[in-house]
């Protein structure tokens, strides 16, 4: 059968380039669905199936009150808005196989919010002009591919001509490719790493495949965090094992790895097993030196690569990321423990080590425990975080949270 793909777009300014993008898809024997969010009007280049009146009212509002207002931030925030309420239901209903559009910045912000409300693996794909700069905003913790449009999105000509037919093949390819993994699915583990987190990682990850789980790791940089965070919302994870959480310390003090206010809450909304330990939050990233902020230069500062700086946290600090750690964990509805490394939490943060501060990594314990709510274990280990006594029992601890070992299990 063959595949549609979803156009979402302006059609009322960029008619011209969707009419070109759907000549190449129909080509190739794909099915066009098109979703018209142009608050002006529409196109007479090619049948619209959902014209922009729809897009508003699942936004909230009305396409003439759009109109009449002629906010255009307004507008665009409701048209993103009921283009992902759309695009949502529409997969649901199993009415397209992958996602094509095309903008400036609102039209990168209409189309990347549609796509951000589907699961991981539908084929997305955006030819935009904001590619190359920072598009975090854009794709948030899904798999949104973002093609530079090298030129302005304004008409057809050679440059722009092939750069979305390659966009175009690309989503072709994607929803003709078929793939089903050739083994039984497994319960997934998720687990969050750092470099200086890594021994410890991996021998986690190797008991908990010896157990008969899949293990998915993410590594600590915003990104990362906020993926696994989304993924354990979509129903895909089983069971976290946080590592790694010194996203928190960037995210209170200005570091470069920030996953956001809402890190750590997914598993406990899930109600899904959720181990935390307060790896890494000894430190807080910063790319080179010079983009560290002001207020930081008579910090304890440590250049691990030319493009990285690390600033050890004070007591005050570690104290403040242990009380959010408490909260967090205290707000959840399954099962939750803490394991603390006593003699370190990264790496670096080893006796002998440039960050080895056992005053400050207290502090953060002291807080766990004064902060947690009553009914939540916090299990202190006498070792390092990468030593394997430290491993092996963060493993144990997961397995022992978890309703039953998975068939065939070791």
């Amino acid at each position: 059968m063959a595949k549609t793909i979803l156009m979402i777009g302006a059609f009322d300014s960029k008619g011209e380039e969707y009419d070109f993008v759907r000549s190449r898809l129909e080509t190739a024997g794909l099915i066009t669905l098109t979703m018209n969010w142009g608050v002006l009007g529409g196109t007479d280049r090619f049948p619209v199936d959902i014209d922009s009146d729809r897009v508003a009212s699942a936004g909230g509002a009305s396409l003439e009150e759009l109109r009449r207002t002629g906010d255009q931030q307004v507008a665009v925030d409701v048209m993103a808005k009921g283009a992902a309420v759309l695009a949502a239901e529409l997969y649901r209903e199993e009415k397209f196989d992958g996602v094509f559009g095309i903008g400036k910045v609102r039209g990168t912000s209409v189309a990347a919010a549609a796509m951000r409300a589907l699961p991981i693996g539908v084929p997305k794909v955006i030819v935009s002009t904001v590619a190359g700069n920072d598009t975090s905003a854009f794709i948030g913790a899904k798999d949104i591919n973002i093609f530079p449009s090298i030129v302005d999105v304004s008409g057809l000509n050679a440059i722009s001509e092939t750069i979305l037919a390659h966009a175009a093949g690309a989503v072709i390819g994607m929803v003709n490719t078929e793939y089903a993994p050739d083994r039984e699915p497994k319960p997934i583990v998720a687990m969050s790493m750092f470099g200086q987190t890594r021994p410890c990682v991996e021998r986690c990850k190797t008991a908990l495949i010896e157990s008969g789980y899949e293990v998915l790791v993410f590594h600590a940089t915003g990104a990362g965090g906020r993926t696994m965070e989304a993924m354990v919302e979509e129903g895909h994870i089983a069971a976290v094992l946080d590592i790694t959480t010194t996203e928190w310390a960037d995210e209170l003090f200005g570091g470069a790895f920030s996953a956001g206010p809402r890190r750590l809450e997914a598993p406990g909304r899930a109600g899904i097993p959720h181990v935390i330990v307060p790896g890494c939050i000894d430190m807080v990233n910063f790319g080179s030196l010079a983009t560290v902020p002001v207020a930081y230069k008579d910090r304890w500062l440590y250049e691990s690569k030319p493009t990285v700086t690390l600033m050890r946290t004070t007591a005050d600090e570690n104290r403040e990321i242990g009380r959010v750690l408490a909260r967090k964990a205290s707000e959840a509805r399954g099962p939750v423990a803490f394991l603390i490394p006593l003699k370190g939490l990264s790496r670096f943060d080893a006796e002998g080590g440039p960050f080895w501060c056992p005053e400050a990594d207290r502090a953060a314990f002291q807080a766990i425990h004064e902060h947690v709510r009553p009914g939540i274990d916090v299990v202190e280990v006498r070792a390092h975080i990468n030593d394997e006594v430290f491993a092996r029992t963060a493993a144990e601890t997961i397995l022992a949270m978890m309703p039953e070992r998975p068939p065939g299990a070791g």
